[in-house]
């Protein structure tokens, strides 16, 4: 896990400061994946650390998976790297014109097919959920979840078996508890959700 550590923050995935999360919450830390996303050798070493764990569970018979599926945009690459990982095939949803999350670009799930969700990070499994309510609308099974960190704060439930690559941790304060807020720091959004 440290060697993860490390690569998150070589490649500027691991930011400090104040920042307003795509949740509303605030924070300390902020994780923008994508700048270690954009690196596919880095990448896959973060994310076998997560496949490593996922093969274990379906080589002993408690995990079976037909597809995975990421959340646009931060589970996109993650999924793609995931399913080349575990040789399986790989789609994601998005958002359409009206925020809603859907299954577009002639991606199909058949009844039955047992999904991995994909993310980049998870902080209160919202994007996640979303995504699972349209696969689980077209018939498919949400087996687990997978992403590259998990910043849950304490009591945050998924419904899934839930791997990472690295669990770290971070403030996570709602807007009017915010201790950065309090002391007149000024917030930045980084997120992609309006």
């Amino acid at each position: 896990m440290n060697d993860a550590i490390t690569l998150l923050r070589e490649s500027g995935a691991m930011l400090e400061g104040h920042f307003l999360l795509s949740s509303g919450r605030h924070s300390n830390r902020y994780f923008q994946c994508a700048r270690l996303l954009q690196y596919p050798d880095r990448a896959a070493a973060v994310l076998a650390l997560a496949v490593d764990r996922i093969k274990a569970e379906i080589q002993a018979g408690k995990l079976t998976l037909d597809a995975v599926a990421g959340p646009a945009l931060g589970g996109i690459v993650v999924a793609y790297e995931l399913g080349r990982q575990l040789g399986l095939p790989a789609f994601f949803t998005e958002r359409d014109d009206t925020g809603a999350m859907k299954l577009r670009r002639g991606f199909a799930v058949e009844p039955g097919t047992r999904i991995l969700i994909a993310e980049d990070v998870v902080t209160t499994g919202k994007s996640s959920g979303e995504s699972a309510a349209v696969l689980e609308a077209l018939g498919g099974r949400i087996e687990a979840l997978a992403c590259v960190v998990d910043r849950r704060a304490p009591g945050v439930h998924i419904p899934w078996p839930l791997y990472a690559a690295v669990k770290l941790d971070a403030a996570d304060w709602d807007a009017a508890g915010c201790e950065l807020c309090k002391q007149g720091s000024l917030f930045v959004k980084p997120g992609s959700r309006k």
